[in-house]
């Protein structure tokens, strides 16, 4: 028979370390630190929670979140949904692209301090051309300084975003909203399902400076943009 493990609650041990760690007036980090070294001697593992894999939704799938979209009309729409599918943005990304990110003629757009503070250039297929080139001479004739603003001069926020996708998610039947991780993430795992190398699809990814940017622009993302469109004509939508 073993012996029951009895254990002092929680507040209390804190009470009784309390008269040792007060007079050392410690702070959070310091208390953190403490707390690493007590779990390093004693051989305690950090329990990690088990990680989902992330909704891939399948080509179907898109294809069908695209019609309940173009069902609607809404132009708009129809260009923020393909924006995030030929580029692979993220929503804080798409939000803050303004009109003079927009290279139409090249067919790319620039993404100013991305996640992490970094930069890129992505591309866009030219099918895409004619329909980003009208909306963007629709925004800069209304005076607009982001691609999409709102008919009071507001640029689109997150939240909005991401319920205009669930509205939609809604709209074609799905059990499960599609978000803008969702596209990105269907977007990328697209690319290297043609067999696009992971070095051609990095440019997506950022960069670290601007001047690393211009650097980079003039090599590599002229042989992703190479790639990119000879693939891009598969693509779903």
């Amino acid at each position: 028979m073993t012996d029951e493990l009895i254990r002092t609650p929680a507040k209390a041990k804190a009470q009784q370390l309390l008269k040792y760690l007060r007079r050392e007036r410690p702070d959070y980090g310091y208390l953190r630190e403490v707390f690493r070294q007590l779990r390093t001697e004693m051989n305690i593992k950090v329990d990690k929670a088990a990680r989902k894999l992330p909704y891939v939704p399948s080509e179907d799938e898109i294809l069908s979140f695209y019609n309940a979209v173009w069902k609607s009309k809404k132009i708009t729409h129809i260009i923020i949904l393909k924006t995030f599918l030929y580029t692979g943005v993220r929503v804080s990304e798409l939000v803050n692209i303004k009109l003079k990110d927009v290279d139409i003629e090249q067919c790319q757009a620039r993404i100013n301090n991305g996640k992490g503070g970094k930069d890129r250039i992505v591309p866009f297929p030219k099918t895409f051309k004619e329909a980003l080139a009208i909306h963007v001479e629709k925004m800069a004739a209304a005076k607009a300084v982001y691609l999409f603003e709102s008919s009071w001069k507001k640029k689109y926020t997150d939240r909005g975003i991401r319920k205009i996708l669930a509205a939609y998610s809604e709209r074609a039947g799905f059990k499960q909203n599609i978000s803008p991780h969702t596209l990105r993430h269907f977007f990328l795992k697209w690319l290297k399902k043609q067999g696009v190398d992971d070095a051609l699809i990095q440019p997506y990814s950022g960069h670290e400076t601007r001047q690393s940017l211009e650097v980079y622009s003039h090599l590599t993302i002229k042989e992703a943009q190479e790639k990119y469109n000879s693939v891009i004509k598969e693509f779903p939508i």
